[in-house]
């Protein structure tokens, strides 16, 4: 009976209070970052995008089912309805982002002993959110076709960026929170 009871609750894998807790530090501090020190850091034209970073490395920590992923990526998306850009967008690509994510992290990525998952979901994830906002901008805002090619290279160095930065610091989130 409490077998039972046992693969019930991990079939439906809800959030708990530190999943919760988690997920709302690291959407808080990519906010902040994002505010902040987005705009300072800038490579040839190209800046990390801390709010996907954010929710990428979330989802790696927590592990959240489909669901769960579809959740963090509106809440980015909510969240980036505060910040200048385009209104309404975000919660397009962030909730498209955060599903890659969620199948991304399925799929084992090591070198030796190295975990470079978190380097290639975030990547993969982050060209889906980047690509998917250009595809909103070009079909809702009636963006021009050839402007928006000039968006590629942005959102492969964002990706890139980002990418790299999750890679860091995921193993030591990872130590700290004993996952």
């Amino acid at each position: 009976m409490t077998e039972k009871r046992v693969l019930k609750n991990e079939a439906s894998k809800g959030f708990s209070i530190q999943d919760l807790i988690i997920v709302a530090v690291l959407l808080a501090a990519g906010t902040v970052l994002k505010l902040f020190v987005g705009s300072v850091i800038n490579f040839f034209g190209m800046k990390p995008n801390f709010i996907i970073a954010a929710y990428c490395l979330a989802i790696l920590l927590v592990r959240p089912n489909l669901i769960g992923c579809a959740i963090i990526g509106i809440l980015a998306g909510a969240i980036c309805q505060f910040l200048p850009g385009t209104p309404w967008l975000n919660f397009i690509s962030e909730l498209l982002g955060a599903v890659a994510m969620f199948f991304m992290i399925k799929i084992p990525f090591r070198v030796k002993k190295l975990d470079l998952n978190p380097l290639l979901a975030t990547f993969v994830s982050t060209v889906i959110s980047g690509g998917s906002f250009v595809i909103c901008l070009l079909v809702f805002m009636g963006a021009d076709t050839s402007s928006m090619v000039a968006y590629i290279p942005i959102v492969l160095g964002t990706a890139a960026i980002g990418s790299v930065l999750v890679q860091l610091l995921f193993l030591p989130l990872k130590k700290v929170l004993k996952r």
